[in-house]
């Protein structure tokens, strides 16, 4: 695939990931969380920023080791069993994105779990410095079926070569997913209410469901296609 292509699919996929309604009703809890434990500002885009960043470093990881897996398997000749297999996968978690959108709460969700919920729960009662991280990096692997569709594919994508350019690209990737979660923990820190924010977020959410589920399948697809026929002389 063309350099340019992939920048471009890559952009396209991470500005729509980075709406996602998991990744922003996880931020906006979190900011609730933390302006009980303390009104300073100070503290607040500290410890918020930490989680953020907790939550770059763990995607990062992850993208890394999906890329370097897929490689390895493209590697020894299993490049259309890769592309093929993931172009469904994210086909289907599309689908169920796009379940959400239209019947919410209903039948199996990319959302997170109930019992993971509460135990993101329990494990704000203790909000110390090593506690946000701890909240980050939990929040980073339990939502990854929530807001991991697209990025499975692009690291599908990205996966023909383990180099530089993949992680410079994964970077970009992370950097984007983040910049929402950056921006209402500023608007928070600066003053607008949580309450405010999360209203927004429902009122959204089949907007977000529906722009995630069209991206998913659209991915697939496209890596499907890519992998049959875009490859071939």
């Amino acid at each position: 695939m063309g350099e340019e292509l992939t920048l471009v699919v890559l952009l396209g996929a991470a500005v729509i990931d980075s709406v996602n309604p998991c990744a922003i009703g996880v931020i906006l809890f979190l900011a609730s969380v933390l302006l009980r434990v303390s009104d300073r500002r100070g503290a607040l885009l500290r410890l918020g920023g930490v989680y953020i960043a907790t939550v770059f470093v763990v995607y990062m990881l992850s993208g890394l080791g999906l890329v370097w897996f897929q490689h390895a398997l493209i590697e020894r000749g299993f490049a259309e069993v890769v592309g093929v297999g993931v172009g469904l996968l994210v086909i289907g978690l599309g689908l169920l994105e796009l379940k959400d959108a239209f019947w919410y709460g209903r039948g199996p969700s990319l959302e997170i779990p109930a019992r993971q919920r509460e135990r993101l729960v329990r494990m704000s009662e203790r909000i110390t410095l090593a506690g946000v991280v701890a909240i980050g990096g939990f929040v980073a692997l339990v939502e990854l079926p929530c807001t991991g569709g697209p990025y499975l594919a692009i690291t599908a994508l990205l996966a023909r070569s383990f180099d530089l350019r993949a992680f410079l690209y994964l970077a970009l990737y992370n950097a984007i997913f983040v910049l929402p979660l950056v921006a209402i923990l500023l608007l928070i820190a600066f003053g607008s209410s949580t309450r405010g924010l999360k209203r927004w977020r429902q009122t959204n959410r089949k907007g977000m469901n529906l722009a995630m589920g069209t991206l998913m399948i659209a991915l697939g697809a496209f890596l499907i296609f890519h992998t049959t026929v875009g490859q071939q002389p």
